[in-house]
């Protein structure tokens, strides 16, 4: 796996795309996750844009839509029923996972900043890789967090907006 840093906006996780032939010099490169669980949700909410989650599944090329609309937990992964979109809308949030900063990855399981607490909804990103999986709820308002996460979060509305 190869991992390149930006240092201008802080660290992230790429996967790079591989444009030569596979070699023992250039091997094939990996993408930085299996799959991504990423979407949106607020509490004090009604109609259809309350909770919005997907799935982004690099093996098969897919994106899943989940059908359960559960409210996520600080406590364990989403566990939704997902459902596949047209490719359309796969290729609208393909790249997502170069956005994930390699600095989140090494934070714990939970919520970052406080999301939902002024009814202002909430970010969920899983990341699996390899049977691994490690989960954030992510406060929408950049000022709660870090500044490494403004870029992802920015990119997180930014998708989540073009999607079903």
């Amino acid at each position: 796996m190869r991992i390149v840093t930006l240092a201008a906006s802080g660290s992230f996780l790429l996967a790079a795309l591989g444009t030569g032939s596979c070699s023992p010099e250039n091997p094939p490169v990996e993408p930085a996750a299996d799959e991504l669980v990423f979407g949106q949700f607020y509490g004090e909410c009604s109609g259809e844009r309350c909770i919005d989650i997907y799935k982004l599944d690099t093996r098969h090329q897919e994106l899943l839509e989940d059908t359960k609309d559960a409210y996520p937990t600080t406590t364990a992964p989403y566990e939704g029923a997902f459902v596949p979109l047209a490719t359309s809308f796969y290729r609208r949030a393909e790249d997502l996972g170069q956005y994930v900063p390699a600095q989140l990855l090494r934070e714990p399981n939970g919520p970052i900043g406080q999301p939902d607490a002024g009814d202002w909804g909430g970010y969920y990103l899983e990341v699996n890789k390899k049977g691994k999986r490690s989960f954030w709820l992510l406060d929408t308002q950049k000022r709660n967090l870090p500044a490494y996460l403004h870029p992802l979060a920015d990119t997180l509305r930014a998708r989540i907006d073009q999607l079903p």
